[in-house]
Parts: structure tokens; C-alpha cells; sequence
């Protein structure tokens, strides 16, 4: 049985335990489910919601490139599933899940924070911060510490 990828786009919410039972659903081949979701925070009190835009099709694209490097780095990863959330998101929402399944914990490990690394620096979005205050909120840029951080993978 061959890995599979699976990546969406998606303005809804996600369920990380379903997400997760289907990576290893119907295989006996999985040792290892490695997971990371990432959240919107409050900034203190400060923000009412985050606004994730992103570029349709181009989006999904670039994740499954990165899904694909990861199986060709990790050949013992059996799943990998990302889901990146756009729209109004508040505090507390749920933004992105990424997961890797593997015969082994290391490799699930490394897979899934490979792929929020380079999640985070390649796949084209774009955020927005709307304020608690109602005053006009600020696009939010790159950070150089996500570019310092994909670069230890290469």
C-alpha cells in the first residue's frame, strides 16, 4: 500500500481526531501519527479575528509539492494530510493541521514539522488581523525566524 497525500483549502473547521483516524485508518503499516495544529491567538486581548486569504489551486499546489518532498526524505511515511483554513478565523479557531504517518516516530515527527515549516514559507497566504477595538487592523508580515527555520532542512 502506497503513501497518500491529502491537502485542502478550506473555510470550514476540521475535526484533528478524525483527520487523524483516517491516516491510519485500515492499516496495520502505521507505528506513528506525528501532528501539529495551529491555533489563533488572542495577541493580549487584542484581536477579534485573524483573515487568512490565499491564492486558490496555487495554494494547494505548493502544499502537496512539500507533502512530496517529505515522502521522498522519509520513505517510511505511509500518510500525510495538511488542512489550511481561509476565511474569518477568531481566537482560539482553529487555522492548520499538519500530520504525518510513519512506521516510525521519528520520521513522523520530522515529516510534520517539515511541513509547517515550509507550509509556513511557501504556500501563498496571506493574513490579516482585524482588532478587538474595531480600529483597522494590519496585514501581518513574514517573519525571518520561519525562513530561518525551513532553511535547517536543506
Amino acid at each position: 500500500m502506497g503513501a497518500a497525500i491529502d491537502v485542502r483549502v478550506q473555510a470550514d473547521d476540521f475535526d484533528v481526531g478524525a483527520e487523524i483516524a483516517r491516516l491510519h485508518e485500515g492499516r496495520t503499516d502505521v507505528g506513528a501519527v506525528a501532528s501539529f495544529v495551529g491555533l489563533c491567538r488572542d495577541e493580549g486581548g487584542t484581536l477579534a479575528a485573524l483573515e487568512l486569504e490565499h491564492y486558490p489551486g496555487m495554494a494547494e499546489a505548493e502544499i502537496r509539492r512539500v507533502a512530496e518532498e517529505a515522502l521522498a526524505r522519509w520513505p517510511v511515511l505511509t500518510a500525510i494530510t495538511a488542512v489550511h483554513r481561509h476565511g474569518r478565523i477568531p481566537p482560539g479557531g482553529r487555522i492548520v493541521l499538519v500530520a504525518a504517518a510513519s512506521a516510525h516516530r521519528t520520521a513522523a515527527f520530522e515529516a510534520a514539522e517539515f511541513l509547517m515549516d515550509f507550509l509556513k514559507t511557501r504556500a501563498p497566504f496571506w493574513k490579516k488581523e482585524h482588532r478587538a477595538d474595531g480600529s483597522e487592523g494590519a496585514w501581518v508580515a513574514a517573519k525571518d525566524t520561519d525562513d530561518e527555520k525551513a532553511g535547517r532542512w536543506r
